[in-house]
């Protein structure tokens, strides 16, 4: 993968660093429509349904089990077990994005064109800590959906599900004392299993730069679309030594604007720029997200995560993985672009995550409550026993010395963000942070598992080096 986006790159990446993107619909084979049988509702994008990738959304209704205990009543929720067109990454979505899922999931597959089952596996529930801030746009568009995380299966023909709520205990009083009841949690509405098809990107998936700002006679100036302007974008970012990287920021014809320049002249420490996997470099279809950029004021912090789709992919596949993510993001959760601003394979790989330009502070989704001047970064994979590689922490050390050091932020530092509102920071309050944080450091949960987040330490120290502090 990397000697190949290496070798595509003939082209000056100055341009492409700001690299907000925008692309047109591309061909791709259209799949068969599903059977009758499976009952399934396709809503990949309706405007051009030759575009790569699709989503399936199936819809889980109650499951029969003689093995429950009866008093229990019948509560579980799931899809017994089909054929369905290819898909590689799968996750269940539910329709208020802040009722939260008290229940175990749990799925088994098929691999596409084969008769073997896998087991069943676990999907991570917990996914309402991440998200758009509350009352920003994003969040309020009446598009955002409750999730789970998705997990990667590889591609596969087959599924079966079951939603299995947990067991909730209450007391009550009798004449005869108290007693201990218990029943299962209801399940939120509009349950329903999303499996996604990344499809495939192909050499015609060519982006078209922004609209250029231009003179226009006897008019205020105007956002003009300018052809001969739009250079497409470089598949890859290649890495700058850290005199380079000090050279490029403070040229006059940097691409950063002379904020950056003076931030650079001001604040030394910055380092090597790492090589980036742009979005055209991992195929990222950009008619599927809104159009615009939001960004906020500065990167003050960046929160670290873990995707929780698993480790059972090639690094040759990880293209594909974000793909799918960004899919489900955008066309399952209703989330305006992928939710992280860069994201990690196990190889060390970076690739560029929400577009809106790698140097520039890009508002995400990725952390509730602390999303604006912030940054998230997601290695892909699930870090709750499995411990991330070397390669892994090196990459989140040199991508977090590069980024952070272009707004003058010590990776071994502590900042302040005011919080926007979570479980664990009341709305507006300032909380004091590491500036290269864990996503439990602003949010009551798991990520980024409990093995990379003992990795953090080291990579702090590693970004502050590469800064030369």
């Amino acid at each position: 993968m990397r000697g190949l986006l290496a070798t595509s790159i003939g082209v000056t990446c100055a341009a492409a660093l700001a690299l907000p993107l925008t692309s047109p619909a591309t061909a791709a084979a259209v799949r068969p429509a599903p059977t009758a049988e499976a009952g399934i509702a396709d809503i990949a994008d309706t405007r051009a349904t030759s575009l790569p990738g699709s989503t399936q959304s199936l819809p889980l209704s109650p499951l029969t089990s003689l093995t429950r205990d009866r008093a229990l009543g019948n509560a579980d929720q799931g899809l017994s077990r089909r054929d369905v067109r290819r898909f590689s990454l799968l996750g269940v979505i539910w329709d208020d994005p802040d009722a939260e899922l008290e229940a175990r999931v749990q799925v088994r597959t098929r691999p596409a064109g084969g008769n073997a089952w896998s087991g069943w596996q676990d999907v991570e529930t917990h996914n309402a800590d991440h998200g758009a801030d509350p009352d920003t746009a994003e969040r309020s568009s009446g598009r955002v959906r409750g999730a789970t995380a998705p997990l990667w299966v590889g591609d596969s023909d087959g599924v079966e599900v079951r939603v299995h709520p947990d067991t909730r205990s209450r007391t009550e009083e009798t004449g005869r004392g108290v007693r201990t009841l218990t029943a299962p949690a209801p399940l939120p509405t509009g349950l329903r299993l999303e499996l996604v098809d990344p499809g495939a990107p192909t050499p015609t998936h060519v982006p078209v730069g922004p609209p250029r700002t231009r003179a226009v006679p006897n008019a205020e100036q105007a956002a003009v679309p300018n052809a001969q302007e739009a250079a497409p974008a470089p598949l890859e970012l290649p890495a700058l030594s850290r005199d380079q990287t000090s050279r490029e920021l403070i040229s006059p014809n940097s691409p950063h604007g002379s904020e950056s320049t003076k931030s650079r002249r001001a604040k030394p420490y910055i380092g090597p720029r790492p090589a980036i996997v742009t979005r055209r470099g991992w195929g990222a279809d950009e008619s599927l997200r809104e159009t615009g950029f939001r960004y906020t004021s500065t990167v003050k912090a960046a929160f670290v995560h873990h995707t929780a789709t698993g480790n059972n992919y090639k690094c040759s596949q990880a293209p594909s993985v974000i793909r799918g993510i960004y899919r489900y993001h955008v066309r399952s959760m209703g989330w305006r672009d992928i939710g992280y601003n860069f994201l990690v394979d196990k190889c060390g790989t970076i690739y560029e995550g929400r577009a809106g330009g790698v140097t520039k502070a890009v508002m995400g989704a990725h952390t509730l409550g602390f999303n604006s001047n912030s940054m998230g970064i997601a290695v892909l994979g699930t870090f709750s026993s499995a411990k991330p590689n070397s390669a892994t922490v090196t990459a989140i050390a040199r991508l977090t010395a590069w980024k952070l050091g272009l707004f003058g932020a010590n990776p071994k530092g502590k900042t302040y963000l005011k919080s926007g509102g979570g479980n664990l920071y009341p709305r507006g309050k300032n909380v004091r942070l590491n500036v290269i944080s864990g996503h439990r450091d602003g949010f009551a949960t798991e990520c980024p598992g409990k093995q990379l987040y003992g990795k953090l330490g080291s990579a702090r120290s590693t970004a502050a080096h590469y800064q030369g502090r």
